[in-house]
């Protein structure tokens, strides 16, 4: 073997699948960590791994405070110790009492979510006094995804104050997720950060000088987390960075991280002169951005004939370099969804698959 990303027992693992690195997990974990200066800065969303694996490495490093976006996830983190979790997402419907649930079964872990109206507001705070707990609660500002939240401004300062005068939900600060300032261009990334950011620091400004307590800011994403951890306050939220992929090394070309997960196929056809067919179709790897979805080590610039369920054709004049049966190794475009298509990983360590983590947090529950 002379590459970072083969097993030498590929033979025992079944295509297509999902292969995990833990030292470059950990070695990325720790490049951000010394990115942000102090764990304690950091919020990593789980939702790009799902598992308690990488919980427990993060903790060893000294963060402990997690975003996610489920019930199941934020159980998930809980069960692996998690000691502060903000359910990024609207909690409606039969999850309110979910989450009631959840803080009830998990007294030693703190747990938030968000909201952006008064309705929702009204029904969480019902449901916390009945049932005996106090949910913390952060506003969640639309800075420019247009996808949830509320506006910086005049309504979403009355909604603080609304909620810091509500029993049974205690005002935790403010939420802001920037998904739609990325930009590979350092320059035009940071002018827009600081666009999209400025209402949301005049809103903090106004609240505290109304005599509002506002504890922190949860804010942003991967593209903009080296320049948000630098405002004193703000937390951030960047999950890529465990697992990271070619998709975001595009995206952020100012970020270091390394590759940690890599996609495992095989050959399984040979249609014509100058195809190959894989066994790796779009329940294999996210699909919802264009090709190519992977990129192939050794085949770069092959491009996509065609992907269906369960096949990917690939045209390359290499075509008799890789017979069926070939091995190949590629870096999904997007790595979040990707995890989530998969019930188990396997671990590779030293050159070898070694065991199979089952990807806990990608059920819709667990037991709440």
């Amino acid at each position: 073997m002379t590459n970072w990303y083969d097993i030498a027992n590929a033979d025992e693992v079944a295509s297509p699948a999902l292969l995990l690195y833990p030292e470059r997990i950990e070695a990325n974990l720790r490049r951000l960590v010394e990115m942000a200066g102090d764990p304690g800065r950091l919020r990593p969303h789980v939702k790009t791994h799902k598992l308690p694996q990488i919980i427990a490495i993060k903790r060893r490093l000294g963060i402990d405070k997690f975003k996610v976006s489920t019930i199941a996830e934020a159980e998930m983190t809980a069960e692996a110790g998690g000691r502060d979790i903000l359910l990024a997402y609207p909690c409606i419907g039969p999850n309110v009492a979910r989450l009631v649930e959840l803080i009830r079964r998990f007294p030693q872990t703190r747990f938030a979510t968000l909201v952006d109206n008064s309705t929702s507001l009204a029904e969480l705070a019902a449901a916390a006094t009945a049932g005996g707990v106090t949910i913390e609660l952060l506003i969640d500002l639309n800075v420019g995804m247009d996808r949830t939240g509320i506006r910086p401004g005049d309504e979403a300062i009355e909604l603080y104050r609304q909620l810091s005068q509500t029993p049974g939900v205690q005002a935790g600060g403010l939420h802001a997720y920037d998904g739609h300032v990325r930009n590979a261009d350092y320059a035009a990334l940071v002018a827009a950060a600081e666009a999209t950011f400025a209402p949301v620091h005049r809103m903090v400004e106004t609240l505290r000088n109304q005599g509002l307590v506002v504890p922190k800011i949860v804010a942003g994403g991967t593209p903009t987390s080296s320049l948000l951890v630098a405002i004193a306050g703000t937390e951030v939220g960047a999950g890529t960075p465990a697992l990271w992929d070619f998709g975001q090394s595009e995206i952020s070309p100012d970020l270091d991280f390394l590759n940690a997960a890599v996609l495992l196929s095989r050959v399984i056809s040979r249609p014509a002169e100058d195809r190959i067919c894989l066994d790796l179709g779009y329940k294999a790897v996210a699909s919802e951005m264009p090709q190519p979805r992977v990129r192939w080590f050794g085949l770069e610039d092959a491009p996509v004939v065609m992907q269906s369920e369960e096949h990917l054709v690939l045209q390359t004049s290499q075509a008799d370099a890789y017979p069926v049966g070939t091995v190949m190794y590629g870096i999904p475009r997007h790595i979040c969804p990707t995890v989530a298509l998969y019930s188990e990983v396997w671990c590779v360590r030293d050159g070898r698959a070694v065991e199979r983590w089952p990807v806990v947090a990608r059920a819709r529950r667990l037991t709440i």
